[in-house]
């Protein structure tokens, strides 16, 4: 990469590695042949396309520091000079973007993302703070220290096509699925009703440490201490639950499939208020009652 185009990308100025790592970090799962979800500390990314094939797309990029690490497992997976055709971000916090400009600088590769994520990936907005009052755990608590600012990633980054599709991905469609961030976006594939939900929901409980670390599967709604729109994140699990998904890889937790996605799912989006909402906190909804 030239020196001038290298310089106009960087993390953003508050950019630190994030001491929290589960039982996870480092393995991966293959839920289909073409479909492996890699954990970085406590966030996952998955890598798409055949083994050995020197062609797959990344979805995601793990937690501050991860790039060597992810670039071990693409490397070892598909061919020790493979690069992805793009990377396609579900939203662009810390923990799914920790090492987009390490692995720009060394694929040199496209990244794209919802619109209304952009401008957290060209340095213009940074994202509401992490509310550390929120009811919600210990990572609650810590989140005043993780990584806020926005990336430059300059001409790197572009929009998703307008009508759905997904560079590099011809069988999955992507849905705008915000109120984690408003550019949120999940990747469904029909012919398997494999979902890859991003923080829409997730499958560990974030707001206890003790699940965080290892594991614990339960199907929850997005992070508390990181999500402003509950009313969006509501609509987003019920628009998510009517595509009945087979299998789902999250963000955060480990991949589910079968019945205990469909019926956690569904529990989820009947009953979001009571299981996802917080009761108090910065982003908690004005007069929100349990019902």
């Amino acid at each position: 990469m030239d020196t001038d185009k290298e310089q106009q990308i960087h993390y953003g100025d508050d950019y630190h590695y994030i001491p929290a790592t589960s039982v996870a970090s480092g393995k991966g799962v293959e839920l289909k042949a073409d479909v492996y979800a890699f954990t970085t500390q406590i966030a996952n990314l998955v890598a798409v396309g055949l083994p050995a094939t020197d062609s797959f797309v990344l979805v995601d990029a793990g937690m501050p520091n991860s790039a060597d690490e992810i670039l071990s497992m693409t490397r070892e997976r598909f061919g020790p000079h493979s690069r992805p055709r793009a990377i396609i971000l579900t939203h662009a916090h810390f923990d799914h973007v920790g090492g987009l400009v390490d692995l720009i600088r060394e694929w040199q590769v496209p990244v794209y993302a919802h619109p209304d994520e952009l401008p957290y990936l060209t340095g213009e907005k940074s994202y509401p703070k992490p509310d550390p009052t929120v009811e919600g755990g210990v990572l609650a608590k810590l989140s005043f220290a993780f990584p806020n600012e926005p990336l430059k990633l300059s001409s790197w980054v572009h929009s998703l096509p307008d009508d759905g599709t997904v560079p590099g991905l011809p069988d999955f469609r992507w849905l705008h699925t915000p109120g984690h961030t408003p550019g949120h976006v999940s990747f469904f594939r029909e012919k398997d009703r494999m979902l890859i939900a991003g923080d829409a929901f997730i499958t560990v409980r974030q707001d206890q440490l003790y699940s965080v670390l290892t594991q614990k599967m339960e199907i929850s709604g997005p992070p508390r201490y990181f999500t402003p729109d509950w009313e969006a994140a509501r609509d987003s699990v019920k628009k998510l639950e009517a595509l009945r998904p087979a299998f789902a890889v999250t963000g955060h937790g480990i991949p589910v499939s079968g019945v205990q996605l469909t019926d956690g799912l569904h529990i989820l989006a009947q009953h979001f208020d009571e299981l996802a909402v917080p009761d108090y906190g910065i982003y908690a909804p004005e007069n929100h009652h349990k019902h």
